[in-house]
């Protein structure tokens, strides 16, 4: 057990400075381009999907949880809503980014995040469109920095997002290295999340975890061949990070709140399966 707790801290360790680097970057680009992007797209019309599904993959502090809010207050649709959700990166591109995962690899995941969010929500606009739906702008408590810690400095909020995410690293590969350990190597290969379909399933559920842990556990199952690339897809696509949790506070159309809810999984776990068949 002493080993297996010390290789889960030394894994940990090597990624801290890494991580620390990234956020620090992160925080950087928030600073100066965040309320520009959320300008951007509260301009952007129609076009609001294509261009809320590139900033989506920006890495940028509460994107997804302003976007709650704008959507909350009507400026923007729901179409732009669910591309900056799917193509949002949340934990997973620090991660990745740490891992020193190649370049090309990252670029296709965030590439095929961005391209589904763009398709799902200019096909929901349209047909929202074609059904007479119109999306009247009513701003009410629009909080552009709802759970953004740069205010705090960027030192100071990387410091803090390190900390974070590497306890939950730390938590997932114990998990692992115990599970190594007691059943061997084949058992990776061999969990229910590696399985086609129902991996998707329920890593879709996971993804929906209103925090970041959603995608971290994702991230690391995923780096350490736990799960399937069509299943880390669907998690990856349904994870707002808190952006869900945003929107359920501030849009109290609870009915609504579920549709969206649904309709997030509903394309996460799609694009999933579809994914896994065909990679």
């Amino acid at each position: 057990m002493a080993d297996i707790i010390l290789d889960a801290l030394l894994d940990t360790a090597k990624l801290i400075p890494f991580l620390f680097l990234t956020y620090l970057a992160m925080e950087y680009l928030e600073h100066k381009t965040g309320d520009r992007s959320r300008k951007l797209i509260q301009k952007a019309g129609k076009f609001g999907p294509v261009i809320g599904g590139v900033l989506g993959i920006v890495p940028q502090c509460g994107f997804s949880a302003a976007a709650s809010n704008l959507y909350a207050g009507r400026v923007i649709t729901l179409g732009t809503l669910m591309a900056i959700y799917l193509s949002t990166s949340d934990e997973m591109l620090p991660i990745l980014i740490s891992e020193q995962v190649a370049a090309g690899t990252i670029m296709k995941i965030l590439l095929v995040k961005a391209c589904t969010g763009i398709v799902a929500g200019l096909l929901i606009d349209l047909v929202l469109r074609r059904k007479g739906v119109e999306e009247q702008e009513h701003i009410h408590d629009i909080c552009e920095h709802e759970h953004c810690h740069c205010e705090k400095g960027i030192f100071r909020s990387a410091f803090s997002h390190t900390l974070q995410i590497s306890a939950f690293i730390l938590i997932v590969c114990f998990a692992l290295n115990l599970l190594l350990h007691f059943a061997g190597e084949d058992a990776l290969a061999n969990l229910i999340l590696n399985k086609p379909v129902i991996g998707s399933v329920l890593a879709g559920i996971v993804g929906l975890i209103p925090n970041c842990a959603g995608s971290v556990v994702i991230t690391q199952l995923y780096l350490e061949g736990a799960m399937g690339i069509g299943a880390a897809m669907a998690g990856l696509l349904t994870g707002t990070g808190v952006g869900l949790l945003v929107l359920l506070r501030v849009n109290h159309n609870r009915r609504e709140n579920l549709k969206i809810l649904g309709l997030l999984y509903g394309i996460g776990v799609l694009m999933g399966i579809v994914l896994g068949m065909i990679l």
